[in-house]
């Protein structure tokens, strides 16, 4: 994932500065027109962009809870959620286990 346009995105600061990444950073990014982008996606990988978007946040959650001694909150800032429980909720809605009890399952 990171040596794509969201990995990139995660890397540097700017999910602690600018938040969640948008399907426009992404389009703008990648150089293509986001109703382009949302067709090739849907056309790969049967998502359009704003759930590819989610489904790489909550991948990169998954890499930290299991491999890092960040707190939920802490991931969940890092990761441009500006709170906690919104981070949760989606975790919980794309998982169907809380973050917490993801970290768990590792130990």
């Amino acid at each position: 994932m990171d040596n794509h346009p969201l990995g990139k995105y995660f890397e540097g600061e700017n999910s602690l500065k600018n938040g969640l990444p948008s399907v426009k950073y992404i389009s703008t990014t990648l150089k293509l027109s986001q109703r382009y982008l949302s067709d090739m996606l849907s056309a790969l990988t049967g998502l359009n962009t704003q759930q590819y978007i989610q489904h790489a946040i909550i991948e990169k959650a998954k890499e930290k809870l299991s491999t890092t001694n960040l707190s939920v909150s802490e991931i969940a800032y890092v990761l441009g959620f500006e709170h906690p429980q919104s981070f949760s909720k989606v975790f919980k809605t794309k998982t169907n286990v809380s973050p917490l009890e993801f970290r768990q399952s590792f130990n």
